[in-house]
């Protein structure tokens, strides 16, 4: 008798052990996964949303920081449940094509010219167009994120709208294919120009103490408006796809709890984005 609740016991000891590792396994599960630009993760805000995310509905946040082209191809690939990219015509067709559902923009903020203080190509104040035709005419060192990032997709518009042509093999343009912030590093070194989010700019400008060698010098244009916006992978393509985590996130960073978080997230205390979800 005393061995039948010993067995007794040990089977009700391994069958709770079952359902609690169980239950921790369904904990596990709430993982998103995010394909991203450079720029969320260089200057930190994605720290801070997934961290606010998380507190508010459990589920954990991880993410791969790339170009935006790589970013849709991961979702095309079905490696993520969502995207949060910034190349608004690319996503449209990323949409369109069917690979994405729930596109939402989110947040915006500017691209910039940075140079050197001592600025070689006079472009301090130009429009956008002549600053690059000052460039191109003076041969001044650019250097391109180059890797299909919705930050070089722009840059390219810049030079197709410029009216000059769309530099490539000339010997004063480098293409740096990185992200932005090793980007602008080389461009330091080569004391040249290049393209940039103002997000991480300021980013930059904050490593170095506030007096980084490079300086925005051209700003304010309408062209260089930089919007974000999240994308569901859609699981009519992908159906491993989680979309009612993905669901969750979109409507959570859409929503007041998520765009306060950008509208409250600062370095130097500048706003490195404006919430604008509609």
């Amino acid at each position: 008798m005393v061995r039948m609740k010993h067995v007794f016991k040990t089977v009700l000891l391994l069958l709770l052990a079952s359902l609690i590792a169980a239950g921790f396994a369904g904990a596990q599960e709430k993982v998103l996964l995010m394909a991203t630009t450079t720029s969320t993760e260089d200057t930190g805000l994605l720290n801070v949303v997934a961290s606010e995310f998380k507190k508010a509905t459990g589920i954990d946040l991880r993410w791969t920081a790339t170009g935006t082209g790589k970013a849709l191809k991961l979702g095309e690939s079905c490696d993520v449940d969502v995207l949060m990219v910034h190349a608004p015509d690319a996503e449209k067709k990323y949409v369109a094509d069917g690979f994405g559902i729930n596109r939402k923009e989110i947040m915006y903020n500017d691209f910039v010219i940075i140079g050197p203080a001592a600025d070689p190509a006079g472009v301090k104040g130009k429009s956008v167009k002549d600053a690059l035709l000052a460039v191109q005419t003076k041969k001044a060192n650019f250097v391109s994120r180059g890797d299909k990032s919705g930050t070089h997709m722009m840059e390219l518009d810049l030079w197709k709208v410029s009216g000059a042509p769309v530099p490539e093999k000339e010997v004063w343009y480098a293409q740096a294919g990185q992200g932005m912030i090793a980007t602008i590093n080389i461009a330091a070194e080569k004391n040249g120009y290049t393209l940039a989010d103002r997000g991480t700019y300021i980013k930059y400008e904050n490593n170095l103490g506030g007096n980084p060698p490079l300086k925005i010098l051209v700003e304010g244009d309408q062209t260089l408006l930089n919007q974000y916006s999240v994308i569901s992978v859609n699981p009519a393509k992908c159906q491993k796809a989680k979309l009612d985590l993905a669901t969750k996130f979109s409507t959570w960073i859409a929503g007041p709890e998520g765009q306060k978080v950008i509208k409250e997230f600062k370095v130097m205390g500048k706003p490195l984005f404006t919430p604008n979800a509609k």
